[in-house]
């Protein structure tokens, strides 16, 4: 079995493309998340280091204490120990009075970029360098001394900001590695549901793929009988193109071997008529024989316009809105002078004008065999009808005649494809065949009816109206 072709420039598989839409939103979502995380996490331990700096201040500043217009500094070792007891915690204080000149501490802190009047024991946060390396400071500043001479000291604490850095990593440390852990989790969730999701098309093309050796009009259905909907829907489509194949396929057989059976018999008469013609010497006899050449050349040419007929009808048509009855008055009237010349009269009844959803060539085709057939087969001296009427939500087409009618034995065969009930020459049994193929494209019914007292009556009912303005072939 030859491979199938592979065609230039296609795209992401499907699979791809499903783990692509889901997997990176994901990711662009975790790094955000991430990001934002890294903020939320900068802010809290900024938030901790200025709580510890603030308390800090506040409980030095407790420990130098004025005297009259002196200062007592309370600061035991412990305290200064509890301060500088993490090497990588850098902490320094500094106490000066007046401001800025160095009073106490372990290293000399700069001041705010902009000079400030603080209240008392209100303290300041701010950022600076000292040594080169950022720390945040935090500041406050007690008044002493007596109104005669006023004083003010100031308090400075001062941490590294790489206590912040080393905050904010565990914290993000700790947040984003169960979130990690949860996206790898998720992307092998997400990946195994695409996997299995993807199952019923894998199957489907399995399916057809087993179905490459196999002759079109012998295709099987294909069956999901476990399968999302989508897939059910796929099938489903799949299969009525396939029943469209199939059907195409038989109606081409059909027609084909109708037209090789039935135009067999009438190309065998020509040939034999045409070689006796050939033989004859006497005028009279050549001249019958060329009146025979004559009539089976007719007759197979009807047979081919039926048949093409036939075969035009077995494809899908479009319906659009048409007065069927002036239609029907219309085709009533191109017949009425063959009417008059066989001695029958051929009239319409019924309404003046009703619309329906139709194909208007078909429709005339189907009037057209109905008519004539009624003028072949009726006699001369009889009535033939045309009425147009709707019974309900249906319209009612009908040809009646008087002449002989059908009995009840051949009723049921009156549709068949080349059955005929007389031998009256110029018919080839498909011209009701056609009137039903016509009937059924419309979404409709055609129907024999033999007349109460003598004669046929041909039936088309038709809906008043198609939703869809399409009907395809059964």
């Amino acid at each position: 079995m030859a491979n199938p072709p592979q065609h230039r420039g296609q795209g992401l598989s499907l699979k791809r493309q499903l783990l692509l839409w889901l997997l990176l939103p994901q990711l662009v979502l975790f790094l955000v998340g991430g990001a934002l995380a890294y903020r939320i996490a900068l802010s809290y331990a900024e938030k901790a280091i200025d709580q510890s700096l603030t308390q800090s201040v506040r409980s030095l500043a407790r420990q130098v204490k004025p005297i009259g217009s002196g200062l007592l500094i309370d600061f035991p070792r412990a305290a200064q120990d509890i301060i500088e007891q993490d090497p990588k915690d850098r902490v320094s204080y500094m106490v000066s009075s007046p401001p800025g000149s160095f009073l106490l501490g372990n290293g000399k802190l700069p001041g705010p970029a902009q000079e400030l009047q603080l209240p008392t024991h209100e303290a300041l946060l701010y950022n600076a360098q000292v040594d080169g390396k950022p720390m945040r400071v935090a500041l406050i500043e007690v008044d002493y001394g007596d109104s005669a001479s006023p004083q003010r000291m100031r308090v400075q604490v001062a941490k590294s900001l790489a206590v912040q850095q080393r905050l904010t990593t565990e914290l993000i440390a700790d947040m984003l590695a169960p979130l990690l852990l949860l996206g790898i989790v998720l992307s092998v969730l997400v990946y195994g549901g695409i996997s299995r999701g993807l199952q019923p098309l894998t199957r489907l093309q399995a399916q057809l793929g087993d179905r490459h050796d196999q002759a079109l009009f012998d295709v099987s259905p294909i069956e999901m009988t476990q399968a999302p909907q989508e897939v059910h829907a796929l099938a489903g489509a799949v299969n009525h193109l396939l029943a469209a194949v199939r059907r195409s396929l038989g109606q081409e057989k059909r027609f084909l071997n109708d037209a090789a059976h039935q135009l067999r018999t009438p190309l065998a008469g020509l040939i034999s008529q045409t070689e006796l013609a050939l033989a004859e010497n006497d005028p009279q006899a050549l001249r019958a024989r060329l009146s025979k050449v004559l009539s089976g050349a007719q007759r197979s040419a009807h047979l081919v316009h039926q048949l093409l007929s036939l075969a035009r009808n077995e494809v899908e048509v479009k319906l659009q809105p048409l007065d069927v009855a002036a239609l029907a008055r219309e085709v009533a009237r191109d017949w009425t002078p063959r009417a008059l010349k066989a001695g029958i009269d051929l009239g319409y009844e019924g309404a003046d004008h009703l619309v329906l959803v139709g194909e208007a060539i078909l429709l005339r085709e189907a009037l057209n065999n109905l008519i004539d057939n009624a003028l072949t087969y009726a006699g001369c001296g009889s009535e033939v009808t045309v009425s147009v009427q709707t019974q309900g939500q249906q319209v009612l087409l009908e040809v009646a005649d008087n002449g002989p009618g059908l009995s009840k034995q051949d009723l049921p065969h009156a549709f068949e494809r080349f059955w005929r009930a007389s031998d009256v020459p110029g018919g080839c049994g498909l011209g009701l065949a056609i009137v039903a193929e016509i009937a059924q494209r419309h979404g409709g019914l055609a129907k024999v009816v033999a007349a109460q007292v003598q004669g046929l009556r041909v039936q088309l009912w038709l809906p008043l109206a198609q939703p869809d303005g399409y009907v395809s072939s059964p």
